[in-house]
């Protein structure tokens, strides 16, 4: 009798066991899938992307040197970019890029991790889900601090490699004008939710960056400080 019910506890107990095994294997492989899944549209979208600026490029060289204003932009149709920008006096300009019904400022590469993303216009539930996103700043390569905001997924994805950053890392932001800048990371620490001094700082002149995801615990902010 009570071997039985011994036997009877420890089936239970495997029969638990087991399926909380096979959850825990098919959370993990829903990450790993969707990781694979935001960051194959993010590599079609940067094609393209890429692709735009260099047509930016050519045509605003191209524009500086015509004198004759009667002459039109020709740009290939693509999906993923707005062509509807215009100058004051209705002639056109830069191209404004968007990624799933959000402006995209510009580009986030950091080779240590190995991520390359577009930068969203503004933080939302759904943009930080999407890619990472502009927060407060001045803007992309601009002088002062410009802060940028991405989650921390266990996938790896968006800025879940931040915590492997160390000083003297490199980070890249390229802006819609096709200008790339190089920053070097000087500072890494971590500090609570409500700390916005990052955010503020004043940088004396200078192109500064500022990146901030939650930690592992979701208690508090990793910052990384990055200077041109």
């Amino acid at each position: 009798m009570f071997n039985s019910k011994y036997s009877n506890v420890l089936t239970v107990i495997l029969i638990i066991v087991i399926i909380a095994i096979l959850g825990l294997i098919g959370f993990l492989g829903y990450d790993f899938y969707r990781k694979y899944y935001i960051d194959k549209e993010t590599e079609d979208f940067l094609s393209k992307y890429e692709e735009q600026m260099k047509n930016n490029v050519t045509q605003n060289t191209i524009n500086n040197n015509q004198t004759d204003n009667s002459v039109s932009t020709v740009i290939d149709p693509i999906e993923s970019i707005d062509t509807n920008t215009t100058t004051n006096n209705g002639s056109s300009s830069t191209k404004v890029p968007t990624y799933k019904g959000y402006n995209v400022l510009g580009t986030i590469e950091i080779p240590k991790t190995g991520i390359k993303y577009p930068v969203l216009d503004k933080v939302t539930p759904k943009s930080i889900q999407l890619a990472v996103a502009y927060y407060y700043g001045p803007g992309l390569n601009k002088v002062g601090n410009t802060t940028i905001v991405g989650h921390n997924y266990r996938n790896g994805a968006f800025f879940g490699k931040n915590k492997q950053l160390e000083v003297g890392d490199i980070i890249y932001i390229t802006d819609n004008t096709g200008k790339k800048i190089k920053y070097t990371i000087y500072k890494k620490y971590t500090t609570s939710e409500t700390d916005a001094e990052y955010i503020t700082r004043d940088t004396a002149g200078a192109r500064e960056i500022s990146l901030s995801t939650c930690t592992d615990d979701s208690k508090g902010r990793l910052i990384i400080l990055a200077k041109e």
